[in-house]
């Protein structure tokens, strides 16, 4: 693949729905659908807000290894990343990647305790289009 970031960029950016994925604590992995991330640097670095009382926020703190994944289903294209998943309580983060309507899921808002970012880091990942797979590097 020639350009990964900007392919696997392209791709990202046009799915409604992704998916990420923990440990837990007898080892097996666990898969939840989500919104699309709410901020992304290229294809190394992803943020989602959740609810702090979530079960994966316990999994991720006990184990930070975690894979993410994202679909066109209309091409039959995907991209799994594989990577480390941060739990962010930071003040600075949630006012950064706060949006009003975000009150919906959080009925106590930003300061109200449920309230959560995950931060995503890529370390490797793997393409498959057109029935053919492959590695690629995150840089």
């Amino acid at each position: 693949m020639r350009n990964p970031s900007e392919i696997i960029g392209n791709l990202i950016e046009k799915q409604s729905l992704s998916f990420i994925s923990s440990v837990d604590e007898n080892g097996y992995p666990n898969t939840k659908a989500m919104l699309p991330p709410v901020k992304r640097e290229g294809i190394k670095t992803f943020y989602w807000h959740t609810n702090s009382s979530s079960m994966k926020i316990k999994q991720y703190e006990n184990n930070a290894k975690a894979c993410i994944y994202f679909c066109d289903k209309r091409f039959f294209r995907g991209v799994m990343l594989k990577g480390k998943m941060e739990v962010l309580n930071d003040k600075n983060i949630k006012q950064e990647l706060w949006k009003d309507e975000f009150s919906m899921y959080y009925q106590g808002g930003m300061d109200g305790g449920d309230f959560i970012i995950l931060k995503f880091t890529a370390e490797e990942g793997r393409f498959y289009s057109n029935f053919h797979s492959e590695n690629f590097e995150i840089k």
